[in-house]
C-alpha cells in the first residue's frame, strides 16, 4: 500500500519533529548534489535547525556562491531603478559595438587587408584558418554536386522508361496496321516493311523518325495508278 499524504504543518512532538528534520535534511542535501551533478548547476544550500544548527551544502563553495548571489541581486535591484537601467543598457550596446568592431577587424584579416600590424605567427594562425575554411566550402560544394548528379542520373532513367514504352506503343501500332493492310489487300507484313525502322539503345537515342507508308496495288488497265495512301505515322 502506498504511503498516505502528510499535512504541511509543524510537527508538535518533538521527537518526530527531530526525525522528519533529519530524513529531510539528508534528502535534501541529496538532490542539491545530484541536480549540481547532472545539470551541471552552481548550488548552495544553508540549513538552521531548530536549535541553531547549521547545516550546508555547495558545489563550490559557500562564499562563492553567496557573492554571485549578491552581485546578481543587485543588478537585478539595478534594473528597477529607471536611471540604473539606462546605465545596465549604456554598457551592453559599449560592449556590442566593440564586439562588432573586433569582428569588422578580423574579417578584414581574412580578406588579406591591414596584415601590417600581424606577427607571422598571427600569419600562420589566419592562412590555417583559411585552409580549414576552404575545405568545408570544397566539401560542400562537392555534395551538391554529387547530389546533383544522383539526381540527373535518376531522371535520365525516367526519360529512358519512358522511350521504351513509347516504342513498345509504336511497334504495336506498327503490327496493327501491318495486320489491317493483310486483311483489306492481301498484302504480307513481310511485303510492307521486312523491319521496323527503328532502334532503341541505353544511349537513349530514341529520336529517329519512324515512317509507316501503304500503297494500293496497281491495277491491271491502263488507267491512271491510284495515289499511295500514307498513314503519316513519324515519331520525332
Amino acid at each position: 500500500m502506498g504511503r498516505g499524504k502528510i499535512a504541511i504543518r509543524r510537527i508538535d512532538n518533538s521527537t518526530s519533529r527531530q526525525v522528519t528534520f533529519s530524513k529531510r535534511r539528508n534528502g535534501l542535501l541529496k538532490k542539491a548534489r545530484e541536480l549540481s551533478i547532472l545539470c551541471d548547476a552552481e548550488i548552495g544550500v544553508i540549513i538552521f535547525s531548530s536549535t541553531s544548527r547549521l547545516y550546508d551544502y555547495a558545489s563550490t563553495s559557500m562564499k562563492a556562491v553567496i557573492d554571485r548571489y549578491n552581485k546578481q541581486k543587485e543588478e537585478h535591484n539595478e534594473l528597477l531603478n529607471p536611471a540604473a537601467e539606462i546605465k545596465f543598457w549604456q554598457r551592453e550596446a559599449a560592449s556590442l559595438k566593440k564586439e562588432l568592431q573586433f569582428l569588422q577587424e578580423y574579417h578584414r584579416k581574412l580578406m588579406g587587408e591591414e596584415l601590417s600590424g600581424l606577427t607571422t605567427k598571427d600569419l600562420q594562425n589566419l592562412e590555417s584558418q583559411l585552409e580549414m575554411s576552404l575545405k568545408g566550402i570544397r566539401a560542400r560544394k562537392e555534395q551538391i554536386l554529387t547530389d546533383e548528379i544522383k539526381e540527373l542520373k535518376h531522371k535520365g532513367n525516367l526519360i529512358y522508361q519512358e522511350n521504351l514504352e513509347l516504342h513498345k506503343k509504336v511497334d504495336i501500332i506498327h503490327k496493327e496496321n501491318a495486320a489491317l493492310c493483310k486483311k483489306v489487300y492481301g498484302v504480307a507484313e513481310a511485303n510492307i516493311r521486312p523491319h521496323p525502322p527503328y532502334s532503341l539503345s541505353n544511349k537513349y537515342d530514341v529520336d529517329i523518325p519512324i515512317h509507316l507508308e501503304l500503297s494500293q496495288p496497281q491495277h491491271q488497265n491502263n488507267k491512271v495508278a491510284a495515289q499511295p495512301i500514307n498513314l503519316g505515322l513519324q515519331l520525332k
